[in-house]
């Protein structure tokens, strides 16, 4: 009844400490591999900002897509009344763009440009917003 140790399954025996201190984790403030630091980040998820998904960054990039912050401020703006509509998935029509983007998530699914559009059919989406 005295020993401390928890087995978890495909882990050896562990020996827990005998302290009842819970271990503080502190985030980093250094840059991460990404050249963004954790704080930033975080505030830019605590400013609602709408964020990316691999499959969309990547898509950016094949595409040779570039948003400026001007871009960035209206595509923030359409999800905002994507989200007021009660909208779960969007396509977001904006300068020569499509975006399907995640509203709940606040997260860009994919991205084209205007020749990559053409004869394109966007399905699982319950809303469209053009800015």
């Amino acid at each position: 009844m005295g020993d401390n140790r928890i087995y978890y399954p495909q882990t050896p025996l562990i020996q827990t400490p005998q302290t009842n201190k819970s271990p503080v984790i502190k985030p980093s403030t250094s840059a991460s591999k990404s050249g963004i630091s954790f704080n930033e980040i975080l505030e830019k998820q605590l400013n609602g900002e709408v964020k990316f998904s691999q499959h969309a960054l990547q898509r950016l990039q094949s595409r040779n897509i570039k948003l400026d912050q001007a871009a960035m401020d209206k595509l923030n703006g359409a999800v905002d009344k994507a989200a007021q509509k009660g909208a779960k998935e969007s396509l977001i029509l904006m300068n020569n763009l499509a975006l399907v983007v995640s509203v709940k998530n606040r997260t860009v699914i994919t991205a084209m440009d205007e020749s990559s559009m053409k004869d394109s059919v966007f399905t699982n989406i319950d809303s469209a917003v053009i800015v």
